[in-house]
Parts: C-alpha cells; structure tokens; sequence
C-alpha cells in the first residue's frame, strides 16, 4: 500500500487557513488546524481541529503530532515555542529565524538595513526625547502585534506621542519610529519559496488602503514602470533567499514621488494583496504556499488575464452582531449582473470593518474590471450608492 499524503498543521483559524483548504483538497493533502474557537472561519471547512491556544506549547504540540509540517494563518506564534517544536522534530515553515522578522519590526528593519534593501528611516524610540531627536512628523508602529492599521500613530508633535507610548507599555512591546513617506501609492510584491530555494514571483500589484485596511488591489500594478517592477520583484526574492522564508512571502511598498521603492512591511503567509491569484493566477498564492512548504515543484504565478481586480467586503454600518446570511442575500443580483464574478465569503459573523470576503473580477479592460468588482463589493457591504456614484 502506497504512504498517505502527508499532513500539513495550520495555525490559526481566519480566512487564510480556510482558503488553503481548497487547494488542499483538489492535492489530496489532508490538513489538521489550530483554531482559536469552534465555528472560526477555517473550522467550517477544516474536519479535522482542534480548538486552543497557539500561545499554549502543550497545544501546539498536540496538533503538530503525526503533521510533515505546521505552517500558519498568523504571525503571532511565539518564537520560542516554534523553536521547541523544531526541537521535537516537526518542520515550521517558515521558521522561527525566518518569522521572527515579519513578528518584529524592529528585526526586521535592522536586518533590511543590513541587507542593503531600500526602508523607510527608522529608529527604536525609548523614550519621547527619541521621538524628538527622530524627528516629527513621523509613524510610531509597535514593533510587535500591530496589523491592519492597528498599533500605528501618525504624529506630528510631542503631544501627539502619548498614546502610542501608552499602548507599547500596557502590551510590553516596543515602539519604532520611522519617516513619514511621500509616495504616490502602495504596492505588494508577492513570492513563494521553498526549502529547496525555488522560487516563483508574481506580478507586483497595486493596493489601496482604507483606515489602515486593504480595501483594493490591481494585478499587475497599472502604469508601473518596468525597471521599478523588476526591482521589486528581486527585492522580494532577495528577502526571502536572505532570510530563509519557506512559504509565501508578502512585501508591502511604498512607490515614492521620486520613483523608488521602499519596504513597509513583510508578511510570511497568504497576504490579502494575493486574494486575486484565486481566480487571476495559473496558481493561487495558496496551492503555492502549500507547495512550497512541503517542498513541492512551484506552480506558475503568472496571470491569466491582463487584469485582475480584488476588492475586499467588509461589514458597514448597520452589521453590529450580525451573521452572515446577509451576506448570501446579495448573490442573486450580484451573481447575475456579473456571470463572470468570483465571490470568495470567509464565513465570519458581521460588523464595522471586519473583513468577511473579497471579489474578484478579470478581463482585458481594466476600467471595466474595477466597476465590476467595486459594484459587486459594494452590493454585499449595503452602500452601492456610496460606490457607485
């Protein structure tokens, strides 16, 4: 008898883990999860889980028993519990030398820093006489824990520190400060690697964010320049060769007004700026994570259509504690106006800002490519005369 697929343990039970369960399943590669509670986005899709505490060892071992390898729908694993599994035997990828830079930002900026890859101006700020000395206006950001806007501050004078220092110290993290950057727009540079050190990159796109969340992505990123595309793309490649990152790895950037590129933030994981590879994509960044870290042959990241356009859904006004059924109400418009329409829900309950899906719409027109998918959002989240207009 032939051995069984091997099992890959995912950590952390959002919408990530739930949509690397479709190309688990069309691989034949079963999936053992770490959820947070019973009910979480990926346990509707994932039999096999077991709800805990990723902060918890004995946990983490018990849901990496018997697994080839545990990888992760979050950052947030402490690094000396990832070590220890590594101790036990069980490959993280990508692991603890490799993650801790995407969990600190203060590692992660002194490593870029030595790598020679193009940041922001930065410092570790103790103390507001820092922050000073830095220089205002600048971003404060906790070098730990922060996402999706969360644990930032834009401050332009003394006055405007006291709740960053506040948050740093009620968390037990630290603050970093760095320039406040002029650019024209964000873009994300999306690879997978593998242990082996293959790697595929795909087209760098263009994000929008909105209160400090991804609301918008264009693949590949209209207008860019091809010499800058290319620099971003060996950025990513050098981070991840550098740094030793299995899996997927996202690098966040800033386009400047003076034509560079800047590293903002890393993420070693499916990233909201590849939700389009689902549908856009000969290979979805989350077949190629999980190729990647079982050491699997890469999967082509190149387009299938000249554009592609991911907008993500979010709960609006009037959602407070609601489930998701309202949600499913908006596919019969949705679904026939646009037959070509790609609608991804997470199955999370509604409210304000949360992300609970994303569309995705693709063609050769790249005008008609975002009013699709803007129409389409914007019918699911209940504010189409805001988008529409």
């Amino acid at each position: 008898m032939s051995e069984p697929a091997p099992t890959v343990a995912i950590v952390g039970g959002g919408q990530l883990a739930r949509m690397m369960a479709e190309p688990a399943a069309a691989l034949g590669l079963p999936l053992r999860l770490l959820a947070e509670a019973e009910g979480v986005s990926a346990a509707q899709v994932i039999p096999d889980h077991l709800v805990g505490d990723y902060r918890d060892l004995p946990t983490l071992q018990k849901v990496t028993d018997g697994c080839a390898v545990v990888t992760f729908d979050h950052e947030h694993v402490p690094t000396d519990h990832l070590h220890a599994l590594e101790a036990d035997g069980v490959a993280c990828r990508p692991g603890p030398e490799a993650l801790v830079h995407a969990q600190d930002k203060a590692v992660m900026r002194e490593r870029l820093g030595a790598l020679g890859v193009p940041c922001p101006r930065n410092r570790v700020v103790t103390s507001l006489q820092d922050v000073e000395a830095f220089g205002f206006p600048c971003v404060l950001k906790t070098t730990r824990g922060g996402y999706d806007g969360k644990g930032v501050w834009f401050v332009d004078s003394a006055e405007e520190c006291a709740d960053a220092f506040a948050a740093a110290e009620a968390s037990g993290v630290g603050l970093l400060a760095e320039e406040r950057v002029a650019f024209r727009r964000e873009l994300a540079a999306l690879v997978a690697r593998s242990p082996s050190g293959q790697a595929a990159a795909y087209p760098i796109v263009a994000s929008t964010q909105r209160d400090g969340i991804c609301h918008e992505v264009v693949a590949p990123a209209p207008g860019l320049d091809d010499d800058l595309a290319g620099q971003a793309q060996r950025i990513a490649l050098t981070i991840a060769g550098e740094l030793g990152v299995t899996g997927i790895l996202a690098v966040e950037l800033f386009e400047t007004e003076d034509g560079r590129v800047l590293v903002n933030e890393l993420a070693m994981r499916p990233h909201n700026t590849g939700h389009w590879s689902q549908d856009g994509a000969v290979t979805s960044q989350f077949e190629n994570h999980l190729r990647a870290v079982l050491d699997l042959p890469l999967g082509s990241p190149a387009p299938r259509e000249r554009w592609t356009v991911m907008v993500n859904i979010l709960g609006g006004e009037g959602h407070e504690g609601a489930g998701s059924a309202p949600l499913y109400q908006g596919y019969p418009h949705a679904l026939a106006r646009d037959p070509r329409l790609r609608v991804h829900l997470y199955g999370k309950g509604l409210r304000p800002g949360r992300k609970v899906g994303h569309v995705n719409a693709y063609g050769d027109d790249l005008d008609d490519c975002l009013e699709r998918a803007r129409h389409a959002a914007a019918w699911f989240r209940g504010d189409l005369g805001n988008e529409s207009e």
